[in-house]
């Protein structure tokens, strides 16, 4: 019983450290894309790759967060960093990058979140919320320190609905001991085609107030083209 606590846990803190890296890519594309120095950088990186693991340690009252008791949760986002100054002139033509870095961590803290909620005893309901919040946290800290709309709330695109179908699926496989490796490598992997393709073919959900319009969209023009 105790090895599979321990396999459970590792699995989770590497699950952990793969989404710090892809949304601290995501927060050093942007700081290159909006010219900030190499320190501007690494703070965005660090401040997506780890605000939402910080939010939902605090909601969970697991104690101090993971990335400031253990050191090993700096070191994704410095890679990125690091990566992103000596690559940046090379892959800055694929505008598409910072999309999909910012899908593969939604997809991998949706469910890293759900999973330690639920480890905490929270009920399936509230794991799920505090799962999309973990999924979406760092990318709204990250827009809003860059001046950016936050994708979150941007009404041409869909980034909680990915999350919370991923969060959901998660929690549904936990409560019916169907979640193994192999579940957890497909709820990740619908979670970024999810959102991948809706970015890409403009997929949105409905308006706040029923008959607005989107501005500046006209009823032909509804889709855009992605590079």
């Amino acid at each position: 019983m105790e090895l599979q606590l321990f396999t459970f846990d590792l699995a989770l803190v590497w699950l952990d450290l793969a989404g710090v890296f892809f949304f601290a890519v995501s927060g050093s594309l942007l700081a290159a894309k909006k010219q900030f120095d190499i320190i501007g950088s690494l703070l965005l990186a660090s401040l997506v790759g780890l605000g939402g693991g910080v939010i939902r340690d605090i909601v969970i009252n697991a104690g101090p967060p993971a990335a400031f008791i253990s050191p090993v949760y700096l070191l994704p986002p410095l890679l990125a960093a690091i990566l992103v100054y000596f690559l940046f002139s090379s892959i800055q033509r694929f505008t598409s990058l910072l999309t999909l870095f910012d899908a593969g961590g939604l997809a991998l803290f949706c469910i890293t979140g759900t999973l330690k909620a639920l480890a905490a005893g929270m009920n399936p309901v509230a794991a799920i919320l505090l799962g999309v919040t973990t999924a979406v946290g760092g990318g709204l800290l990250r827009d809003i320190t860059a001046n950016e709309i936050p994708t979150l709330f941007n009404a041409r695109d869909l980034y909680a609905l990915p999350a919370f179908t991923g969060a959901a699926l998660t929690a549904l496989l936990w409560n019916t001991g169907a979640f193994n490796g192999l579940t957890a490598a497909l709820v990740a992997g619908w979670v970024f085609a999810f959102r991948v393709v809706a970015w890409r073919r403009g997929w949105r959900v409905p308006l706040a107030v029923r008959g607005w319009h989107r501005a500046g969209v006209s009823s032909g023009a509804e889709s855009r083209v992605r590079d």
